[in-house]
């Protein structure tokens, strides 16, 4: 699944770069250049949204019905 979020990404005091996702709450990166902060970021959001679905799955009952849903 692709999607596209929000990186915002500012210099850190000590060093590097740090950033934020505001549609993904909790999902944070740094590095010491913008692209690693990037990249740790898209780590961040990827581990959030797979545990998040996870946690979805296991309550549902056995005959419920899962079909995909194209957006956009």
């Amino acid at each position: 699944m692709k999607a596209e979020f929000t990186a915002i990404i500012e210099a850190a005091p000590e060093g590097g770069y740090w950033a934020i996702c505001p549609e993904v709450p909790g999902a944070n990166g740094q590095g010491e250049t913008i692209q690693e902060a990037k990249n740790s970021l898209r780590q961040a959001i990827e581990l959030i949204l797979e545990d998040r679905r996870a946690d979805i799955f296991r309550g549902l009952p056995e005959d419920a019905i899962q079909e995909k849903v194209l957006v956009g």
